[in-house]
């Protein structure tokens, strides 16, 4: 890569995406609304059931100046959702700031692995085993949503529950290739712990991106 592009990519002016698309929030809190995704590619958490591990290797994802992702974006829809990949793995405030001066509402899904930067709206953080999040992140999440994909998970979330605010609201998700395993226990489990609530990845059911 030219020393002039990855300056860029290091600044966060330039960003490895790997694709971006308008379609219906499939999970989490905001189920069954509008949302442009704009997906960065970069993740070195290395979940085994990741369903995107296409995105890890940022080098195979062209780095696209941030001016080129928000005109995209500005054609579509007011609420933008980050992901990844991990899109906290690169500086967040250019891309997140030219955003809010477009008047756009800005979302990140984060494992919370790498220190925040950009400003957000909400802010969805999904732990992870591997990698832990950093500790200033529990403060601020809006949303937590835990991935269940075996009965030793159920204690996890719980411990990461203990660290979020008073604020945020708590979700539990079946990993995909177990959810005709996990979804019975996660029912039960949100009805002994009814501070929780159950998220589906509708957007597979939908069949959409």
């Amino acid at each position: 890569m030219e020393k002039t592009i990855q300056d860029q990519v290091n600044t966060g002016t330039m960003l490895p995406l790997m694709e971006e698309f308008y379609t219906i929030q499939g999970e989490g809190f905001h189920t069954g609304t509008a949302a442009y995704f704009i997906r960065v590619g970069g993740c070195d958490v290395g979940c085994h059931w990741c369903d995107v591990k296409e995105s890890w290797n940022a080098e195979t994802h062209p780095p696209t100046h941030i001016d080129q992702i928000v005109q995209n974006a500005d054609k579509w829809s007011k609420t933008i959702v980050i992901t990844g990949g991990e899109p906290l793995t690169w500086n967040m405030a250019p891309l997140t700031h030219s955003l809010k001066e477009r008047g756009m509402k800005v979302h990140i899904e984060t494992s919370g692995a790498y220190p925040m930067s950009g400003v957000w709206d909400w802010i969805c953080l999904s732990p992870k085993k591997l990698k832990m999040p950093v500790a200033e992140i529990y403060d601020r999440a809006d949303e937590l949503k835990m991935i269940i994909f075996n009965k030793s998970d159920f204690a996890f979330a719980k411990a990461e529950a203990a660290k979020v605010s008073s604020n945020c609201t708590l979700f539990l998700q079946p990993e995909w290739s177990v959810r005709e395993k996990m979804i019975p226990l996660i029912t039960d489990f949100v009805m002994e712990n009814p501070e929780w609530r159950v998220s589906l990845q509708t957007h597979k059911y939908l069949n959409i991106p």
